[in-house]
């Protein structure tokens, strides 16, 4: 197969200013495979760079390649024989794990290793780019070969489903317990969806918008419930709580709708510094707060109940945009009153 010098490209070059244009498409080393990318699915971290500059505490300072949540075909295959073959229909597992030689963390969570870096993230200097293009050269390892039965726009949503479940996993077992989802964009429907599989007896989302909570009962949600009803959320004394939301707001909505004793997850990622949160209800009603940072392994997880067929993701597709369209796919994004996860189609 013939791979081309140039590609077609969604770059963020500043806070406000999104480009659709052509890039170099660097030499593969032997363990690293060619992909044609099929779609590619906006995540929030991609709308925070566009609109903001920064993600969280990673700072936009040079353009960037976006995108993390991709999947495609294997163009060519790794020299090295690592990895798919050619032809492969694949999804991206986009980190990689990076000790710095001083800072301690389990063995076992390599998400949380400190130099770790991730497609499509400005966290590190030099930028790491993304896979927002019609083609990409990427690590064989980072590449799951999609099961028969399973296309590459369901598998699109391998990637942000596996941050669902290993905040699902923070959780604890959920088998026949009350879960409450603060947040019902992508992640937080996600969310449901890993709940309802992993057998919760009642769950409840929680949203500001109609439009993800028709998502939200779609996956498997119970009940749901406007952000503003404060009142119906503290009644809802839910053994685990996931809050998706990633703003301080939604976190007091968790911290009062748990039940005394029980578990609260952060997943949403909430701006740098300091948060006004009502943490004195944690104390008094011995909450567990406990964070979720991205994944470890579970997008294997991920896959093979994509191929199985146990967990729901389709509906969480609301819309699809040409990759020349991208500017007006993020704008749709960003609309979490009418959208729920926007794919790119290369």
């Amino acid at each position: 197969m013939t791979v081309p010098k140039t590609t077609t490209a969604v770059v963020v070059h500043a806070a406000g200013d999104l480009r659709v244009e052509e890039v170099p498409l660097r030499p593969a080393a032997a363990d690293e495979a060619v992909l044609r990318i099929a779609y590619g699915g906006v995540c929030g971290s991609d709308l925070h760079y566009w609109t903001h500059g920064a993600a969280g505490q990673s700072v936009l300072r040079d353009p960037m390649v976006l995108g993390h949540e991709v999947s495609g075909t294997v163009l060519r295959a790794a020299a090295d024989g690592s990895g798919p073959q050619e032809g492969a229909q694949v999804v991206v597992h986009p980190a990689t794990p990076r000790d710095d030689g001083r800072t301690r963390y389990p063995a076992d969570r390599p998400n949380l290793s400190p130099l770790g870096t991730y497609l499509g993230s400005a966290a590190h200097r030099p930028h790491t780019d993304g896979a927002f293009a019609r083609h990409a050269v990427l690590p064989a390892r980072m590449l799951r070969e999609l099961p028969d039965g399973v296309g590459l726009r369901t598998g699109a949503l391998a990637e942000p489903a596996a941050v669902a479940w290993h905040g699902v996993s923070r959780a604890g077992d959920v088998r026949g317990r009350r879960a409450l989802v603060v947040g019902s964009g992508p992640i937080g429907a996600l969310v449901v969806a890993v709940l309802a599989r992993a057998g919760a007896a009642h769950i409840t989302a929680v949203d500001l918008h109609e439009a993800p909570l028709v998502v939200a009962r779609a996956v498997g949600a119970h009940a749901t419930l406007r952000a503003d009803d404060a009142e119906a959320i503290a009644d809802c004394q839910a053994d685990v709580v996931v809050e998706s939301s990633g703003h301080h707001l939604g976190l007091r909505s968790a911290l009062a709708g748990a039940a005394r004793g029980g578990r609260v997850v952060m997943l949403g990622l909430l701006p740098a510094g300091d948060q006004p949160v009502t943490i004195a209800t944690a104390i008094t009603r011995e909450l567990e707060l406990v964070g979720s940072f991205r994944f470890a392994d579970e997008i294997d997880d991920v896959v093979g109940a994509l191929a199985d067929g146990s967990l729901a993701v389709e509906p969480v597709i609301t819309h699809e945009h040409d990759v020349a369209d991208a500017p007006a796919a993020f704008e749709r994004a960003k609309d979490s009153s009418t959208s729920s996860k926007v794919l790119l189609r290369f």
